[in-house]
Protein backbone atom coordinates (compact mmCIF):
# COMPACT_ATOMS: atom_id res chain seq x y z
CA UNK A 1 0.00 0.00 0.00
CA UNK A 2 1.54 3.25 -0.78
CA UNK A 3 2.03 5.69 2.26
CA UNK A 4 0.11 9.15 2.34
CA UNK A 5 2.41 12.01 1.42
CA UNK A 6 1.92 15.37 3.01
CA UNK A 7 -0.94 17.78 2.27
CA UNK A 8 0.33 21.60 2.59
CA UNK A 9 1.49 22.41 6.29
CA UNK A 10 -1.21 25.29 6.01
CA UNK A 11 -3.98 23.08 5.74
CA UNK A 12 -3.54 21.13 9.11
CA UNK A 13 -3.53 23.29 12.39
CA UNK A 14 0.18 21.32 13.26
CA UNK A 15 3.42 21.27 11.58
CA UNK A 16 6.48 19.97 11.27
CA UNK A 17 8.02 23.51 12.58
CA UNK A 18 5.59 23.52 15.73
CA UNK A 19 6.95 20.10 16.82
CA UNK A 20 10.74 21.26 16.74
CA UNK A 21 9.65 24.20 18.83
CA UNK A 22 7.83 22.68 20.92
CA UNK A 23 11.18 19.79 21.29
CA UNK A 24 13.29 22.79 22.28
CA UNK A 25 10.49 24.22 24.47
CA UNK A 26 10.44 21.21 26.71
CA UNK A 27 13.94 19.71 26.58
CA UNK A 28 15.60 18.93 30.00
CA UNK A 29 12.17 19.06 31.99
CA UNK A 30 11.31 15.70 30.34
CA UNK A 31 12.66 12.57 29.85
CA UNK A 32 14.69 11.64 26.77
CA UNK A 33 13.69 8.05 26.60
CA UNK A 34 15.44 5.73 24.92
CA UNK A 35 14.15 3.89 21.64
CA UNK A 36 16.09 0.00 21.67
CA UNK A 37 15.77 -2.71 19.03
CA UNK A 38 13.62 -5.93 20.51
CA UNK A 39 16.10 -9.02 18.82
CA UNK A 40 13.50 -11.21 20.37
CA UNK A 41 10.57 -9.39 19.62
CA UNK A 42 11.68 -8.84 16.21
CA UNK A 43 12.13 -12.66 15.65
CA UNK A 44 8.66 -13.52 17.01
CA UNK A 45 6.79 -10.86 14.78
CA UNK A 46 9.01 -10.96 12.33
CA UNK A 47 9.26 -7.48 11.79
CA UNK A 48 11.90 -5.34 12.48
CA UNK A 49 11.18 -4.43 16.22
CA UNK A 50 11.99 -0.50 17.80
CA UNK A 51 10.61 0.20 21.11
CA UNK A 52 9.67 3.73 22.01
CA UNK A 53 9.83 3.52 25.89
CA UNK A 54 7.78 6.55 27.30
CA UNK A 55 6.23 4.72 30.15
CA UNK A 56 10.24 5.79 31.66
CA UNK A 57 8.63 9.40 32.02
CA UNK A 58 8.21 10.87 35.46
CA UNK A 59 4.43 9.69 35.32
CA UNK A 60 5.06 7.32 33.23
CA UNK A 61 3.29 7.95 30.17
CA UNK A 62 3.79 10.36 26.95
CA UNK A 63 1.08 12.99 27.99
CA UNK A 64 3.78 15.22 30.05
CA UNK A 65 4.67 16.71 26.40
CA UNK A 66 1.74 17.98 25.45
CA UNK A 67 1.04 18.91 28.96
CA UNK A 68 4.12 21.05 29.32
CA UNK A 69 4.35 22.23 25.31
CA UNK A 70 1.00 23.94 26.29
CA UNK A 71 1.97 25.19 30.07
CA UNK A 72 5.08 27.14 29.03
CA UNK A 73 2.95 28.92 26.25
CA UNK A 74 0.48 31.01 28.75
CA UNK A 75 0.60 34.48 29.44
CA UNK A 76 1.45 35.86 32.76
CA UNK A 77 -2.60 35.99 33.68
CA UNK A 78 -3.93 32.41 32.49
CA UNK A 79 -0.36 31.08 34.94
CA UNK A 80 -2.25 32.85 37.49
CA UNK A 81 -5.16 31.92 37.44
CA UNK A 82 -4.32 28.25 37.05
CA UNK A 83 -5.29 25.87 34.66
CA UNK A 84 -8.17 22.79 34.43
CA UNK A 85 -8.57 19.79 32.75
CA UNK A 86 -10.96 16.75 32.86
CA UNK A 87 -9.49 13.34 33.31
CA UNK A 88 -9.42 9.97 34.88
CA UNK A 89 -5.73 9.25 33.37
CA UNK A 90 -2.10 10.26 32.40
CA UNK A 91 -3.09 13.12 31.43
CA UNK A 92 -4.23 14.70 34.64
CA UNK A 93 -0.87 13.62 36.54
CA UNK A 94 1.18 15.04 33.09
CA UNK A 95 -0.75 18.15 33.52
CA UNK A 96 -0.35 18.63 37.44
CA UNK A 97 3.03 17.37 37.79
CA UNK A 98 4.27 19.91 35.30
CA UNK A 99 1.90 22.60 36.78
CA UNK A 100 3.06 22.28 40.14
CA UNK A 101 6.48 22.34 39.05
CA UNK A 102 5.99 25.58 37.26
CA UNK A 103 4.14 27.30 40.21
CA UNK A 104 0.75 26.57 37.90
CA UNK A 105 -2.48 25.92 40.29
CA UNK A 106 -3.96 23.44 38.51
CA UNK A 107 -7.39 21.94 39.06
CA UNK A 108 -8.80 18.04 37.73
CA UNK A 109 -12.18 17.12 37.48
CA UNK A 110 -12.86 13.34 37.73
CA UNK A 111 -15.71 10.79 37.90
CA UNK A 112 -17.11 10.05 41.17
CA UNK A 113 -15.82 6.12 40.58
CA UNK A 114 -12.39 6.94 39.24
CA UNK A 115 -10.22 4.28 41.18
CA UNK A 116 -9.03 6.26 44.42
CA UNK A 117 -5.17 5.49 43.53
CA UNK A 118 -5.56 7.55 40.38
CA UNK A 119 -6.80 10.43 42.57
CA UNK A 120 -4.68 10.31 45.14
CA UNK A 121 -1.58 10.19 42.56
CA UNK A 122 -3.14 13.58 41.05
CA UNK A 123 -3.46 14.84 44.44
CA UNK A 124 0.12 13.86 45.00
CA UNK A 125 1.41 15.92 41.81
CA UNK A 126 -0.03 19.02 43.49
CA UNK A 127 -3.14 19.29 41.49
CA UNK A 128 -6.67 20.15 43.54
CA UNK A 129 -8.84 17.11 42.39
CA UNK A 130 -12.64 17.79 42.18
CA UNK A 131 -15.09 14.55 42.06
CA UNK A 132 -18.07 15.14 39.64
CA UNK A 133 -20.55 12.65 38.02
CA UNK A 134 -20.81 9.23 37.13
CA UNK A 135 -19.37 9.31 33.41
CA UNK A 136 -16.28 11.24 32.25
CA UNK A 137 -18.43 13.10 29.89
CA UNK A 138 -20.59 14.63 33.23
CA UNK A 139 -16.89 15.80 34.42
CA UNK A 140 -16.53 17.40 31.26
CA UNK A 141 -18.88 19.40 31.33
CA UNK A 142 -18.16 20.33 34.49
CA UNK A 143 -14.72 21.26 34.36
CA UNK A 144 -15.89 23.62 31.20
CA UNK A 145 -18.60 24.89 33.80
CA UNK A 146 -15.29 25.57 36.24
CA UNK A 147 -13.39 27.14 33.27
CA UNK A 148 -15.71 29.76 32.95
CA UNK A 149 -16.54 30.26 36.33
CA UNK A 150 -13.34 30.56 37.67
CA UNK A 151 -11.17 32.06 35.03
CA UNK A 152 -9.66 28.98 34.45
CA UNK A 153 -7.61 27.71 31.16
CA UNK A 154 -8.95 24.69 29.55
CA UNK A 155 -5.70 21.93 28.22
CA UNK A 156 -7.63 19.61 26.30
CA UNK A 157 -5.82 16.23 26.59
CA UNK A 158 -5.63 16.16 23.03
CA UNK A 159 -7.58 18.52 20.65
CA UNK A 160 -5.05 21.09 21.06
CA UNK A 161 -2.73 22.02 18.49
CA UNK A 162 0.13 22.93 21.55
CA UNK A 163 -0.51 19.68 22.80
CA UNK A 164 -0.45 17.54 19.38
CA UNK A 165 2.18 19.18 18.66
CA UNK A 166 4.16 18.30 22.72
CA UNK A 167 3.32 15.10 21.60
CA UNK A 168 4.83 14.84 18.34
CA UNK A 169 7.99 15.02 20.19
CA UNK A 170 8.17 11.84 21.04
CA UNK A 171 8.35 10.49 17.29
CA UNK A 172 10.97 13.18 16.68
CA UNK A 173 13.49 11.65 19.04
CA UNK A 174 12.39 8.44 17.92
CA UNK A 175 13.22 9.01 14.23
CA UNK A 176 16.79 10.74 15.64
CA UNK A 177 17.46 7.76 16.99
CA UNK A 178 16.54 5.15 14.46
CA UNK A 179 16.40 7.14 11.28
CA UNK A 180 15.75 3.99 9.17
CA UNK A 181 12.58 3.39 10.86
CA UNK A 182 10.25 2.88 7.48
CA UNK A 183 6.99 1.98 9.82
CA UNK A 184 4.92 3.81 12.53
CA UNK A 185 2.38 1.63 14.81
CA UNK A 186 1.18 4.38 16.99
CA UNK A 187 -1.86 3.56 19.50
CA UNK A 188 -4.89 6.20 18.94
CA UNK A 189 -7.24 7.24 21.76
CA UNK A 190 -8.20 10.35 21.13
CA UNK A 191 -5.45 10.77 18.58
CA UNK A 192 -3.26 13.42 19.77
CA UNK A 193 -0.26 10.93 19.56
CA UNK A 194 -0.58 9.88 16.65
CA UNK A 195 -1.24 13.03 14.97
CA UNK A 196 2.08 14.53 16.05
CA UNK A 197 3.84 11.14 15.20
CA UNK A 198 2.27 11.35 11.54
CA UNK A 199 3.15 15.51 11.14
CA UNK A 200 7.00 14.16 11.91
CA UNK A 201 7.30 11.20 9.63
CA UNK A 202 5.36 13.08 6.50
CA UNK A 203 7.63 15.47 6.88
CA UNK A 204 10.88 13.60 6.62
CA UNK A 205 12.38 12.73 3.13
CA UNK A 206 11.57 9.59 2.42
CA UNK A 207 8.36 7.70 2.83
CA UNK A 208 7.29 6.71 6.32
CA UNK A 209 4.02 4.55 6.80
CA UNK A 210 2.03 5.40 9.59
CA UNK A 211 -0.37 3.15 11.20
CA UNK A 212 -2.63 3.66 13.86
CA UNK A 213 -4.04 0.82 16.43
CA UNK A 214 -7.64 0.82 18.71
CA UNK A 215 -8.66 -1.07 20.60
CA UNK A 216 -12.02 -3.42 18.66
CA UNK A 217 -13.89 -2.48 21.51
CA UNK A 218 -13.51 1.20 20.64
CA UNK A 219 -12.72 1.72 17.31
CA UNK A 220 -13.88 5.48 17.48
CA UNK A 221 -10.91 6.90 14.62
CA UNK A 222 -11.31 4.19 12.57
CA UNK A 223 -15.36 5.20 12.36
CA UNK A 224 -14.33 8.41 11.30
CA UNK A 225 -12.12 7.51 8.86
CA UNK A 226 -14.29 4.47 7.68
CA UNK A 227 -17.54 6.16 7.62
CA UNK A 228 -18.71 2.92 10.26
CA UNK A 229 -20.63 2.56 12.80
CA UNK A 230 -18.93 0.22 15.11
CA UNK A 231 -20.28 0.26 18.84
CA UNK A 232 -17.85 1.91 20.94
CA UNK A 233 -18.36 0.18 24.76
CA UNK A 234 -16.93 -2.47 26.75
CA UNK A 235 -14.33 -2.94 29.74
CA UNK A 236 -11.23 -2.81 27.86
CA UNK A 237 -7.07 -3.60 28.70
CA UNK A 238 -6.60 -0.17 26.69
CA UNK A 239 -8.37 1.95 28.81
CA UNK A 240 -5.89 4.77 28.26
CA UNK A 241 -7.33 4.92 24.32
CA UNK A 242 -10.89 3.82 25.30
CA UNK A 243 -11.67 6.99 23.61
CA UNK A 244 -15.50 7.13 22.21
CA UNK A 245 -14.91 10.60 20.76
CA UNK A 246 -11.97 11.38 18.69
CA UNK A 247 -11.34 15.04 18.39
CA UNK A 248 -11.79 17.31 15.43
CA UNK A 249 -8.53 18.36 14.70
CA UNK A 250 -6.36 15.13 15.67
CA UNK A 251 -9.62 13.84 13.03
CA UNK A 252 -8.43 15.77 10.51
CA UNK A 253 -4.75 15.15 11.10
CA UNK A 254 -5.32 11.20 11.34
CA UNK A 255 -7.68 11.49 7.88
CA UNK A 256 -5.09 13.47 5.96
CA UNK A 257 -1.58 11.83 7.04
CA UNK A 258 -2.67 8.36 8.33
CA UNK A 259 -2.52 5.79 6.22
CA UNK A 260 -4.30 3.31 8.28
CA UNK A 261 -5.64 1.67 11.16
CA UNK A 262 -5.88 -1.49 13.12
CA UNK A 263 -8.12 -2.96 15.49
CA UNK A 264 -6.91 -5.42 18.16
CA UNK A 265 -8.37 -7.57 20.58
CA UNK A 266 -8.39 -7.82 24.24
CA UNK A 267 -6.33 -11.61 24.07
CA UNK A 268 -3.41 -10.08 21.87
CA UNK A 269 -3.46 -6.61 24.22
CA UNK A 270 -3.30 -9.30 27.64
CA UNK A 271 -0.64 -11.16 25.24
CA UNK A 272 1.64 -7.90 24.29
CA UNK A 273 1.28 -6.68 27.82
CA UNK A 274 2.84 -10.25 29.39
CA UNK A 275 5.37 -10.23 26.51
CA UNK A 276 6.55 -6.67 27.19
CA UNK A 277 7.27 -7.84 30.53
CA UNK A 278 8.89 -11.24 30.23
CA UNK A 279 11.19 -9.96 27.33
CA UNK A 280 11.44 -6.24 27.93
CA UNK A 281 11.42 -6.28 31.54
CA UNK A 282 9.35 -3.32 31.32
CA UNK A 283 5.50 -2.96 32.70
CA UNK A 284 3.51 -1.06 30.10
CA UNK A 285 -0.70 -0.58 30.47
CA UNK A 286 -3.08 -1.84 27.70
CA UNK A 287 -3.09 0.84 25.77
CA UNK A 288 0.91 1.12 25.94
CA UNK A 289 0.97 -2.31 24.50
CA UNK A 290 -1.04 -1.57 21.70
CA UNK A 291 1.59 -1.65 18.86
CA UNK A 292 3.17 -4.80 20.24
CA UNK A 293 -0.46 -6.11 20.10
CA UNK A 294 -0.93 -4.82 16.10
CA UNK A 295 2.32 -6.72 15.19
CA UNK A 296 0.96 -9.82 16.47
CA UNK A 297 -2.44 -9.60 14.96
CA UNK A 298 -0.97 -9.42 11.46
CA UNK A 299 2.86 -10.50 11.54
CA UNK A 300 2.42 -11.11 7.30
CA UNK A 301 1.58 -7.24 7.45
CA UNK A 302 4.68 -6.21 8.67
CA UNK A 303 7.07 -8.82 8.09
CA UNK A 304 10.69 -7.00 7.23
CA UNK A 305 9.67 -3.96 7.64
CA UNK A 306 11.56 -1.47 10.19
CA UNK A 307 8.93 -0.74 13.18
CA UNK A 308 9.08 1.98 15.38
CA UNK A 309 6.17 1.96 18.04
CA UNK A 310 5.80 3.97 20.97
CA UNK A 311 4.83 2.00 24.39
CA UNK A 312 2.93 5.25 25.69
CA UNK A 313 2.37 4.70 29.22
CA UNK A 314 3.02 2.12 31.94
CA UNK A 315 0.51 3.13 34.37
CA UNK A 316 -1.30 -0.50 35.38
CA UNK A 317 -3.51 -1.31 37.91
CA UNK A 318 -0.73 -3.93 40.15
CA UNK A 319 -4.12 -6.45 40.70
CA UNK A 320 -4.89 -5.88 36.95
CA UNK A 321 -1.69 -6.78 35.63
CA UNK A 322 -1.48 -10.08 37.56
CA UNK A 323 -4.42 -11.30 36.13
CA UNK A 324 -2.97 -10.69 32.95
CA UNK A 325 -0.05 -12.64 33.35
CA UNK A 326 -1.71 -15.78 35.31
CA UNK A 327 -4.00 -15.66 32.03
CA UNK A 328 -1.34 -15.87 29.47
CA UNK A 329 0.38 -18.83 31.89
CA UNK A 330 -3.04 -20.53 31.49
CA UNK A 331 -3.26 -20.16 27.88
CA UNK A 332 0.53 -21.55 27.40
CA UNK A 333 -0.47 -24.42 29.21
CA UNK A 334 1.80 -23.88 32.10
CA UNK A 335 -0.91 -22.95 34.15
CA UNK A 336 -4.37 -25.10 34.33
CA UNK A 337 -7.13 -26.21 35.91
CA UNK A 338 -7.62 -29.56 35.85
CA UNK A 339 -11.48 -30.97 36.16
CA UNK A 340 -11.32 -35.23 37.66
CA UNK A 341 -13.83 -37.30 38.73
CA UNK A 342 -13.17 -39.13 41.89
CA UNK A 343 -15.08 -42.12 43.84
CA UNK A 344 -16.00 -40.82 46.91
CA UNK A 345 -13.83 -42.85 49.34
CA UNK A 346 -10.32 -43.03 51.00
CA UNK A 347 -7.35 -42.52 49.17
CA UNK A 348 -9.12 -41.52 46.27
CA UNK A 349 -7.70 -37.77 46.50
CA UNK A 350 -4.13 -39.57 47.37
CA UNK A 351 -4.16 -41.95 43.98
CA UNK A 352 -4.63 -38.86 42.14
CA UNK A 353 -1.83 -36.79 43.73
CA UNK A 354 0.65 -39.73 43.12
CA UNK A 355 -0.29 -39.08 39.43
CA UNK A 356 0.72 -35.31 39.70
CA UNK A 357 4.02 -36.72 41.77
CA UNK A 358 5.02 -38.73 38.79
CA UNK A 359 4.69 -36.73 36.66
CA UNK A 360 6.70 -33.66 38.28
CA UNK A 361 3.81 -31.58 38.24
CA UNK A 362 3.16 -29.02 40.89
CA UNK A 363 0.01 -28.57 42.92
CA UNK A 364 -1.38 -25.46 43.82
CA UNK A 365 -4.56 -25.51 44.63
CA UNK A 366 -7.52 -27.75 45.33
CA UNK A 367 -10.84 -27.49 45.32
CA UNK A 368 -13.29 -30.75 46.39
CA UNK A 369 -16.91 -30.46 45.24
CA UNK A 370 -19.30 -32.79 46.96
CA UNK A 371 -22.36 -31.58 46.83
CA UNK A 372 -23.34 -28.84 43.94
CA UNK A 373 -22.70 -31.51 41.06
CA UNK A 374 -25.11 -33.37 38.80
CA UNK A 375 -23.09 -36.68 39.87
CA UNK A 376 -24.79 -39.28 42.47
CA UNK A 377 -24.47 -39.34 45.90
CA UNK A 378 -21.28 -41.10 46.05
CA UNK A 379 -19.09 -39.18 43.15
CA UNK A 380 -17.21 -36.04 43.26
CA UNK A 381 -15.70 -33.44 41.21
CA UNK A 382 -12.34 -32.19 41.90
CA UNK A 383 -10.66 -29.54 40.43
CA UNK A 384 -7.12 -29.18 40.57
CA UNK A 385 -4.93 -25.88 40.04
CA UNK A 386 -1.33 -27.18 39.25
CA UNK A 387 2.07 -25.78 37.42
CA UNK A 388 3.91 -27.25 34.86
CA UNK A 389 6.69 -26.94 32.65
CA UNK A 390 4.48 -26.09 28.76
CA UNK A 391 1.42 -27.92 27.15
CA UNK A 392 3.64 -30.69 26.28
CA UNK A 393 4.04 -31.46 30.14
CA UNK A 394 0.59 -30.58 30.80
CA UNK A 395 -0.86 -32.87 28.06
CA UNK A 396 1.40 -35.86 29.28
CA UNK A 397 -0.01 -35.48 32.88
CA UNK A 398 -3.82 -35.77 31.21
CA UNK A 399 -2.39 -38.69 29.19
CA UNK A 400 -1.50 -40.11 32.45
CA UNK A 401 -5.03 -39.74 34.25
CA UNK A 402 -6.42 -40.83 31.39
CA UNK A 403 -4.81 -44.14 31.18
CA UNK A 404 -4.91 -44.51 35.27
CA UNK A 405 -8.72 -44.47 34.35
CA UNK A 406 -9.67 -41.29 35.71
CA UNK A 407 -12.67 -38.94 33.67
CA UNK A 408 -10.37 -35.32 33.33
CA UNK A 409 -11.05 -32.45 31.12
CA UNK A 410 -9.67 -28.96 31.44
CA UNK A 411 -11.63 -25.91 32.62
CA UNK A 412 -10.70 -23.24 30.03
CA UNK A 413 -10.77 -19.66 29.50
CA UNK A 414 -12.92 -17.58 27.80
Amino acid sequence: MATKAAPAPASLPVSIDDVRAAAARISGAVVRTPTLHSRTLSQLTGANVYLKFENLQFTAAYKERGALNTLLQLDAEQRAKGVIAASAGNHAQGLAYHATRLGIPSTIVMPNNTPIVKVTQTEGHGANVVLFGETFDAAYAHSRELEAEKGYTFIHPFDDPRVIAGQGTATLELLEDVPGIDTLVVPIGGGGLISGAAVVAKAQDRPIEVLGVQAELYPSMYNRVHHTEMPCAGDTLAEGIAVKYPGNLTGKIVEALVDDIVLVGERRLEEAVSLLLQIEKTVVEGAGAAGLAALLSEPERFKGKAVGTILCGGNIDTRLLANVLLRDLARSGRLARLRIRLQDRPGALFHVARIFHEQGVNIIEVYHQRVFTSLPAKGLITDIECETRDRNHLDRLMTALRRAQYEVSMVELA
